[in-house]
């Protein structure tokens, strides 16, 4: 298990990053209710949290910004990413159910 007691910085870019990227999703594509806005949210802000290192480390290798960032700059901008990628990737694979799968109904 990691040591967390020496990244807090670390983790307050997780989360500030996660935050960020949920809220651009929210106002990006209003929700149609408080429950999709809710679930959009923490969809985001935990795939954030989950996938912000990763998602970071990679973009600023694509964008070869590697040796410049900070760690916490990487963190928060994968984070962000992670975060507002993870409802669209989710809308589309909802579209795409909606349109080849059979209603609920069953019909």
């Amino acid at each position: 298990m990691a040591d967390m007691g020496q990244e807090g910085g670390m983790l307050a870019a997780r989360v500030i990053g996660a935050a960020a990227g949920a809220w651009v999703s929210l106002v990006y594509l209003v929700p149609k209710s408080g429950r999709e806005a809710a679930s959009r949210f923490m969809t985001g802000l935990s795939c954030g949290i989950m996938f912000g290192g990763p998602t970071g480390l990679w973009l600023a290798g694509r964008l070869g910004l590697s040796g410049e960032l900070t760690p916490v700059e990487t963190m928060l901008s994968g984070a962000a990413a992670a975060s507002l990628t993870a409802w669209w990737v989710l809308g589309a694979v909802e579209r795409i159910a909606s349109r080849y799968g059979g209603s609920r109904d069953g019909h």
